[in-house]
């Protein structure tokens, strides 16, 4: 059978033979307003599939407006093979920044300060390539406070221990103490090992 007739069950009718031998035959207008109706259907159901289509993506649409002196990551294209900022493939990064707003150009696009560089790269981007970076003042410790080695990592130095609790286990319990670090907050206290903590800093118990 032809493919036609195996996906959709039937022959197809080509205009050289529409219709079955004894069928009523149809002209003129009747063929047209049957065209019409049809079309009228096909309109309706894609006016239906857009509006849904429109409703899933208002959920996750929200404008973006920042302001000058913000703060904002800017984002690159992850094209396969395409070298962006020195990084390709799939090592390149989302974001690169942040970098300061310097001006707004119109209602969707900002010009950032950028770094000297990326003297190469036009400092005019459209709204959609920015996301807002949120700082927290802080958390933001003076680097001459904190004793950073060549590989820029840093030792955290425990300052006190401000709670202790034991939890049984099936066979046995395991010790445990809350510590505040030097570069932390309060609300960063974390519960660690009470023989490891003993074994580092002895003159805190």
């Amino acid at each position: 059978m032809a493919p036609y007739e195996a996906l959709y069950g039937r022959r197809c009718r080509s205009p050289l033979g529409w219709f079955e031998v004894g069928e009523t035959k149809l002209y003129g207008p009747d063929l047209i307003h049957q065209a019409i109706e049809k079309v009228k259907v096909i309109q309706e159901r894609l006016r239906t599939a857009k509006s849904r289509q429109k409703s899933y993506s208002d959920v996750q649409h929200h404008d973006l407006d920042f302001e000058v002196g913000d703060w904002v990551f800017m984002r690159i294209s992850l094209m396969k093979g395409v070298m962006h900022f020195g990084k390709k493939g799939k090592l390149s990064s989302r974001y690169i920044g942040p970098y300061i707003i310097l001006q707004r150009i119109r209602q969707v696009a900002y010009e950032l300060e950028l770094p000297s560089k990326l003297e190469f790269v036009h400092p005019v981007f459209h709204v959609s390539m920015l996301r807002r970076c949120i700082g927290d003042p802080s958390r933001v410790f003076p680097i001459k406070y904190i004793q950073v080695t060549e590989d820029l990592s840093y030792e955290e130095v425990l300052m006190a221990i401000l709670d202790q609790q034991v939890r049984k286990m099936r066979t046995k319990d395991v010790a445990s103490v809350k510590v505040l670090w030097r570069n932390k907050n309060m609300e960063e206290m974390i519960w660690e090992a009470e023989e490891e903590m003993k074994y580092k800093y002895p003159y805190l118990f």
